[in-house]
């Protein structure tokens, strides 16, 4: 198991990171920031924040907390979807936590890699992932899929903002 440790491994580093350079650009935004749209058919932050943490709860949340998916998709789009300063960077942060988490209890129990969490539960809707996907392809959709939203929030930061200012502990 010790690749599947190295790979847990990895991820949190990752995964770690990211939360925090996401959250360091949410917390210089003010919340005309986080509403704002470069057009009609382009996510706002919010829109960003509501789908990553939807992502999450449906792809871990109900797996690793045995709760029913009450994600409504959708409502991640709408046009005009609003959200403060204070809700945008809790919901993120609240995400990843979950995230981390999860892969902390897979660090804790490698076998469970390859293992299949959604094969006795109801059909997956809108996902990249199946009823016979394994926590390690759960896992690598969840790096692409975080890290290519947490990419569009930080480059609308910069859009809006010019220069963020980084704290590199």
């Amino acid at each position: 198991m010790e690749i599947a440790s190295e790979v847990i491994e990895s991820m949190l580093v990752k995964f770690k990171s990211e939360q925090k350079w996401t959250l360091q650009a949410i917390a210089q935004l003010s919340e005309e920031d986080i509403n704002w749209s470069p057009n009609l058919e382009s996510n706002s932050i919010a829109n960003l924040v509501a789908h990553i943490r939807g992502c999450v709860h449906s792809r871990i949340e109900t797996i690793f907390f045995d709760i029913p998916d009450t994600r409504d998709r959708d409502k991640e789009f709408e046009r005009g979807l609003t959200m403060s300063i204070e809700e945008a960077y809790n919901k993120t942060k609240e995400a990843f936590d979950i995230i981390i988490q999860y892969l902390e209890h897979l660090g804790s129990n490698p076998e469970l890699l390859l293992s299949q969490p959604f094969i006795n539960r109801p059909p997956l809707t809108y996902s990249q992932v199946n009823n016979e996907t394994t926590a390690l392809n759960l896992m690598i959709a969840m790096v692409r899929e975080i890290h290519y939203h947490t990419g569009q929030i930080i480059y609308a930061a910069k859009i809006r903002k010019g220069q963020l200012v980084w704290q590199y502990d």
